[in-house]
């Protein structure tokens, strides 16, 4: 029997620009809302395949992610059950995505696929920007992508309240969004599109 009701994951790479989206949501929504012992919230970052014992696992699965499906940026696009692999697989941007779809291929042949699935993902703006932050269109989604997946979850019927205390340890607080982004040096000190020297091919 699986021991739990939901898994809210998020994943990505803060470290590249949009591909922070997912991480962003889950970190925006674990420092709102609380719930019961049976909810997982789960920066879930790049991790692949080890994600596969938490899918398997839970009943129900909501994803933030974002994904190239070659829309406008910051357009967004909701996924469900079946629906899910396909859009995660619209355009690879990075390994991770290669990774969960696995993740998802590796539970379903084992049976233990969550019962329902919903993927609320974002079209990236930039990606190429090492060090980066979300972009404006991009970070403007992430209340209405959070309120897509509270909606989904009164639905369901899962206990869920405002939180009223802060949970992040102080050796986190340095990645969270508005610290990362106010410590984030400029283009012009720290280069993050590469050498130009490099692009050049001049190395």
């Amino acid at each position: 029997m699986k021991k739990t009701q939901l898994l809210v994951l998020g994943i990505g790479n803060i470290l590249w620009a949009d591909e922070g989206f997912g991480v962003r949501c889950v970190e925006a929504m674990d420092a709102a809302w609380q719930f019961d012992a049976d909810v997982t919230v789960l920066d879930g970052g790049t991790q692949g395949l080890y994600l596969l014992p938490f899918l398997e696992d839970t009943r129900r699965l909501i994803v933030f992610d974002a994904v190239d499906y070659g829309k406008t940026p910051g357009e967004m696009v909701i996924a469900r059950d079946d629906e899910v692999p396909r859009f995660m697989g619209a355009k690879k941007m990075s390994l991770h995505q290669t990774g969960f779809q696995e993740v998802i291929a590796c539970a379903s042949l084992a049976g233990r696929l969550p019962e329902t699935m919903l993927l609320i993902g974002v079209q990236p703006e930039q990606l190429e920007d090492f060090g980066g932050s979300l972009r404006d269109v991009v970070k403007a989604q992430i209340p209405r992508a959070l309120e897509v997946a509270l909606q989904q979850i009164r639905e369901w019927g899962i206990p869920h309240a405002p939180r009223t205390a802060r949970v992040t340890e102080e050796h986190q607080r340095a990645l969270e969004m508005d610290n990362y982004e106010a410590g984030r040096p400029s283009v012009e000190l720290a280069c993050r599109v590469g050498d130009e020297r490099f692009m050049r091919g001049q190395v």
